[in-house]
């Protein structure tokens, strides 16, 4: 496919202008797509303005089975949007399969929930009820790592609980969040869903729009703050999921072949482009050398390449800029570490970098103190408990953590006192639309997935009367 088109108001329609979309294995380009102006995000908000009473007032029930007959387009159309979304996000086309089937399943899961009254008091003085009414039009700007699994997170609630929707998808990767468009367009009411495209130069105009309610925003913690203090002009509701530096805690008493690879999927899952990925490793000194040896030898057989092609198993960086944010980080890491494996971006056309093991590195370093997001894992010493929980703990980030043990009691009395939204024992990105997620510290706010996730997208309101006769 490469006519790509905006809709707006239920309807396809060109863009004021255009940009090219790279695919990030070759750097040609995939696809001109369509770049919205400010009057077109306007005209997309007004859209959805107009178009929220009617859906707010169809019955839950109605607007579920829209929902699910999304979900049922997407697996139809599941061949067709993996092979755009790896041409223009760079992933092996295994794990793009992956990433459009756990769309699916995330849109029946999410579709699937309730939000019954629910009656606080019942008294001889007073019937209390409490309601979850929707809160309007709301803006969701998506990454460029998973765009359209984290569009699944935020869209189906959205539309379940009587909300209308304005989608920004990031500049590098709008193309599969354009044709998912394309193919649902006619499944909802015009207005209720409504897709731009931008050169990163639209967010603030959105955040700061004054007829949309609520803004779910999915990114790095830097533009995080830049969108709640534009939201904070209306003062919009906002839920951010924002950037981690995730620690993994090795303790002593673990099998160094068994843990590994637990460890490097953890840590290489999309080239460590994964917001709650493991970015440190802590490792007990006993068992330092052969957890860095198993680790080494994984990489060592990891095939790196063009994720079109079969047996892939980590494509490129996504973009330009992140592919030089990684390289210096490896800069950093030959600086104050030991490189052991990879080390070095590969010499061919795209943006590709060798998945890398730094060990002897530790805090004070950028590559331990800040988020590499890519294929870059420093690996560090640590003898004392209190000690790597502290170390652990000494960031201004708190989205995830793991501890890996033979002993699940003891991973777990230290899993409850890491500052981390999740943390994970002997595993590590194991998530599913049942169980809530969201950051602790200044990795976000709010919570996704699951009912707590369905009720950020609503104003409680409480109806305080009479009792009933």
């Amino acid at each position: 496919m490469s006519d790509y088109k905006l809709l707006i108001d239920g309807k396809m329609v060109p863009g004021d202008q255009t940009m090219p979309v790279l695919n990030p294995a070759t750097e040609e380009v995939v696809a001109q797509c369509p770049r919205a102006s400010r009057e077109q995000l306007d005209k997309a908000v007004a859209a959805a303005k107009a178009a929220y009473p009617a859906w707010a007032a169809m019955p839950m029930e109605e607007r579920r089975k829209l929902i699910i007959k999304m979900a049922e387009v997407i697996e139809v159309n599941a061949n067709e949007l993996a092979h755009i979304l790896t041409s223009e996000q760079g992933k092996p086309l295994a794990d793009a399969t992956g990433e459009v089937m756990g769309m699916a399943g995330f849109f029946r899961y999410l579709g699937s929930l309730e939000l019954p009254m629910r009656v606080i008091e019942n008294s001889g003085d007073r019937k209390v009820e409490a309601y979850r009414r929707p809160l309007g039009v709301v803006g969701a700007i998506i990454p460029w790592n998973y765009p359209l699994l984290i569009l699944a997170f935020k869209l189906p609630s959205a539309l379940l609980a009587g909300n209308t929707l304005v989608v920004k998808p990031a500049p590098t990767t709008p193309l599969a969040s354009l044709r998912f468009a394309e193919l649902v367009k006619d499944i909802l009411p015009k207005g209720v869903l409504n897709f731009i495209a931008d050169a990163n130069d639209l967010g603030d105009h959105m955040t700061k729009h004054p007829d949309i309610r609520k803004i779910s925003f999915t990114g790095s913690s830097a533009t995080g703050q830049k969108v709640m203090a534009s939201a904070s002009q209306t003062l919009k509701r906002i839920t951010l999921e924002l950037g981690g530096n995730d620690a993994g805690i090795v303790l002593d008493d673990v099998d160094p072949k068994k843990v590994a690879p637990g460890i490097f999927e953890g840590a290489f899952q999309n080239s460590g482009q994964v917001c709650l990925a493991i970015k440190r490793l802590y490792v007990h000194e006993s068992v330092y050398d052969e957890i860095c040896n198993e680790l080494v030898a994984i990489a060592k057989n990891t095939v790196v390449d063009d994720g079109s092609k079969q047996g892939t198993k980590l494509g490129p960086l996504q973009n330009k800029m992140q592919y030089e944010k990684v390289k210096a980080f490896l800069d950093d890491a030959r600086k104050n570490g030991n490189v052991i494996a990879g080390g070095a971006a590969m010499d061919r056309p795209g943006y590709f970098i060798e998945p890398t093991i730094v060990r002897d590195i530790k805090e004070g370093s950028k590559l331990v103190d800040e988020e590499q997001f890519g294929p870059v894992l420093p690996v560090i010493k640590y003898s004392d408990k209190d000690d790597v929980i502290r170390r652990a703990n000494a960031t201004t980030y708190g989205l995830g953590a793991s501890v890996w043990s033979s002993d699940i009691q003891r991973a777990h009395e230290i899993a409850t006192r890491i500052e981390a939204g999740t943390v994970w024992i002997n595993k590590h990105l194991d998530m599913a639309p049942n169980i809530p997620f969201g950051g602790a510290k200044q990795s976000g706010i709010g919570t996704e997935f699951a009912e707590e996730g369905l009720a950020e997208f609503t104003q409680l309101q409480i109806i305080n009367g009479p009792p009933a006769a």
